[in-house]
């Protein structure tokens, strides 16, 4: 009994955050329920986690304020969505875009605080797409605001920027037949710098991070060490997108969250039909040769990371990822059946889990509820699977109504360029 009385105070002292009410049911079982404010949290509890506060660390509140830089095609859009759904369980501001931004920050356009829409400002938490700009982030963010990004290895990210900005690119609409191959023997044949969207054909991660992307380390190898440095001095974490897991252990360790905060749905995700099964080693090397400033970028930080993890505790890591996943499963299965699936945007019948097509030519896929569900938990479920514009809009629309904003026409700013995403039709108008 003694030893099950110490656990039960060590298990106090992580969470003393939170309401506990133990209930001890003889002498060995021991239930929790863990209140999060008035409400039962009916997320499933990874208690306790594997991975504990570094020894002589104080206990910490969870940190609200936030800033992720939402990379292209670096699994972003789950992230954003972990985001999102942590910011409304905790009634957090959300900075979202104005209106004549769409769902991006007026990308490509340097980051302005005018493009955040009024309602939603001062924010706690920002996690939609934008260029960089450190002194307007600090211009809109609160003091002590955590920034993190993620990058992906490029080759991967490339192949994935290829064929799903098909359509929005000059440089990928040139190719002949769509071939990635083809663009990759001769980039300079159909590149043309300066063009709208020509950041998606030539170090994205450099452009999204602020940087210039026409630089090459070939060239001037100090300005890849000048843009490391700038990255190194803004963000506290720098994830990577291959090791997904683990990179969410260090965020939740990071911002003193629980690893239930972190539980995700992958959105945003191509069919197995819209992509390549394994790039070609050679095609690999192309990719990461015409895109070599993102290629020292993911180098560098990918390095970084592990040595991240190597502090942590590697097998501490590995273990709290691996609850992760076993826990993520539990949710999934909960959530959309007992064989949850990713499935094509037509057969999925709930419109607010549509997810938007970018192409004819490209298959995004997504989740769906089961037929008949209702209740809290299905509405949970609901954020938990929604896509970016859905999300958005009705964030939106919530935080309107929080601020009390009446309705007025909304101002339009100058000269807005034209966006890779546009608008899907408006679902119905929930709450």
């Amino acid at each position: 009994m003694p030893a099950i009385v110490q656990r039960l105070q060590q298990a106090t002292k992580m969470i003393s955050r939170r309401k506990v009410l133990l209930l001890v049911l003889g002498c060995s079982t021991v239930s929790l329920l863990v209140h999060q404010g008035a409400q039962l949290s009916w997320y499933p509890k990874l208690f306790p986690l594997s991975c504990p506060p570094l020894r002589d660390s104080p206990l910490r509140p969870k940190h609200t304020t936030v800033a992720f830089l939402k990379t292209h095609k670096t699994a972003g859009t789950t992230v954003q969505n972990i985001l999102f759904r942590f910011a409304e369980r905790h009634n957090l501001t959300v900075a979202l875009p104005h209106p004549s931004c769409e769902h991006q920050f007026c990308y490509p356009r340097n980051f302005s605080a005018h493009f955040v829409h009024p309602a939603t400002r001062p924010p706690h938490v920002l996690a939609s797409h934008l260029r960089f700009d450190r002194a307007e982030l600090a211009r809109l963010m609160p003091p002590g605001t955590v920034y993190v990004t993620i990058l992906r290895e490029p080759a991967a990210m490339f192949e994935s920027l290829f064929s799903y900005y098909n359509q929005y690119c000059p440089a990928f609409r040139r190719v002949p037949n769509a071939s990635l191959a083809a663009f990759l023997r001769a980039p300079e044949a159909y590149y043309r710098a300066g063009e709208h969207f020509a950041m998606f054909a030539h170090n994205t991660l450099a452009y999204d991070l602020g940087g210039d992307n026409e630089r090459s380390p070939r060239d001037d190898a100090a300005y890849l060490a000048r843009l490391i440095r700038q990255v190194e001095e803004v963000f506290s974490l720098v994830m990577i997108a291959e090791y997904f897991d683990e990179s969410l252990v260090l965020l939740r360790r990071l911002l003193a969250w629980d690893l239930d905060d972190v539980l995700y749905a992958k959105l945003n995700a191509r069919a197995a039909s819209s992509r390549l099964a394994a790039i070609p080693a050679a095609l690999a090397r192309a990719a990461r040769a015409w895109n070599a400033l993102d290629a020292g970028l993911y180098d560098h930080f990918n390095a970084t990371f592990w040595r991240r993890v190597a502090r942590a505790g590697r097998a501490c890591v590995e273990r709290e990822a691996r609850e992760l996943r076993e826990a993520r499963q539990r949710l999934l299965r909960r959530c959309f059946g007992d064989e949850p699936a990713l499935r094509p945007a037509a057969q999925i019948r709930t419109k607010q889990l549509q997810p938007w097509q970018p192409s004819r030519k490209v298959d995004i896929m997504g989740y769906d509820l089961p037929s008949g569900a209702a209740g809290p938990a299905t509405d949970a479920c609901l954020k938990l699977a929604m896509p970016e514009v859905q999300y958005s809009n009705y964030l939106l629309r919530k935080q309107k109504r929080r601020g009390g904003a009446r309705a007025r026409p909304e101002p339009v700013l100058d000269n807005p360029p034209p966006r890779p995403i546009r608008a899907l039709p408006r679902g119905p108008q929930g709450p």
